[in-house]
């Protein structure tokens, strides 16, 4: 009952997303599967901390990542943010615990090139399903928005009037994103051509049956497209974000204005973008600075 109480508040007050909510209910019952297996108890508001460290080391001893710890810690932490919310217990035994230290990795953005190319290999084809993968392309680097966040963009999403497109981002928090007049185009082209898809969904992007695309089928086609372009590893959504906001600092965007446009609630968060604009400022600082030129070039 308390699980699902809290289940519940995710849901309706901190708007999750149900994927989050599953994420969260599994690490709940793993750790209650470990308490019941280690110390004969499935009593989750009765838990001390020693009995959640041995968790932390037997994840740790099976080989999970300390990534995927990281993020099982974060689910029970909240849970007992709610317990004691709800005064249920009086202190949060996660309260002190620190993340396990993680590698962070450098995810490499597509170039220009390579983005272009896929979009020009799409513009050949003006059937329904070649305009919406298009416009699916078109939207992801030009306003840089999440997966989740293109799946539920609404047919009112558009204000073609101010030229612009309102987000639904994470905790509900709407942003309004500047289209450039090439991507409206390409809207209005694909919403033509939507009229002929028999469909009640309000939302804007649907499938040729008229029903409301999902994340998977959008990964699928990021990933085919980008396959045919770039050797690169990842060939995601997530990538074609990046590379929205790698290249318009790599133009002189500051980075509160990325920020906002990536809808970030911190520019910590922000700052993984800048690895690669960060590279390019070295190169720049080294061949433009006094002491950063080879002895003997003036």
């Amino acid at each position: 009952m308390i699980v699902n109480s809290f289940l519940e508040y995710l849901s309706l007050e901190k708007k999750y997303s149900q994927h989050t909510i599953i994420a969260y209910k599994n690490d709940l019952r793993s750790f209650k599967e470990f308490c019941r297996s280690e110390y004969d108890t499935d009593d989750l508001i009765a838990v001390v901390y020693p009995q959640l460290r041995s968790w932390i080391v037997s994840l740790v001893n099976s080989g999970v990542s300390n990534n995927t710890i990281n993020r099982k810690v974060s689910s029970l932490k909240s849970f007992y943010k709610f317990l004691q919310k709800t005064k249920q217990i009086e202190f949060n035994p996660l309260a002190k615990h620190k993340a396990l230290k993680v590698v962070k990795k450098v995810q490499i953005p597509f170039t220009v090139n390579e983005i272009n190319s896929v979009i020009d290999a799409l513009d050949v084809a003006s059937d329904f399903t070649s305009v919406r993968n298009r416009l699916i392309v078109e939207l992801f680097y030009s306003t840089g928005i999440r997966r989740i966040e293109l799946v539920n963009l609404q047919l009112t999403s558009v204000d073609f009037y101010e030229g612009t497109i309102k987000v639904l981002g994470k905790r509900n928090k709407e942003r309004i994103i500047p289209l450039i007049p090439s991507v409206l185009k390409t809207v209005q082209e694909y919403l033509n051509l939507r009229e002929g898809v028999v469909s009640t969904e309000s939302a804007l992007f649907v499938t040729e049956k008229g029903n409301k695309i999902y994340e998977t089928l959008v990964y699928r086609v990021i990933n085919n497209y980008f396959s045919r372009v770039s050797t690169k590893v990842k060939k995601s959504p997530h990538i074609l974000r990046h590379s929205f906001a790698t290249h318009l600092l790599n133009q002189g965007a500051d980075l509160n204005s990325v920020k906002e446009l990536l809808g970030h609630s911190s520019l910590a968060s922000t700052q993984v973008y800048t690895h690669n604009s960060l590279e390019k400022i070295k190169k720049v600082y080294n061949q433009a600075h006094p002491r950063g030129r080879k002895k003997g070039e003036i």
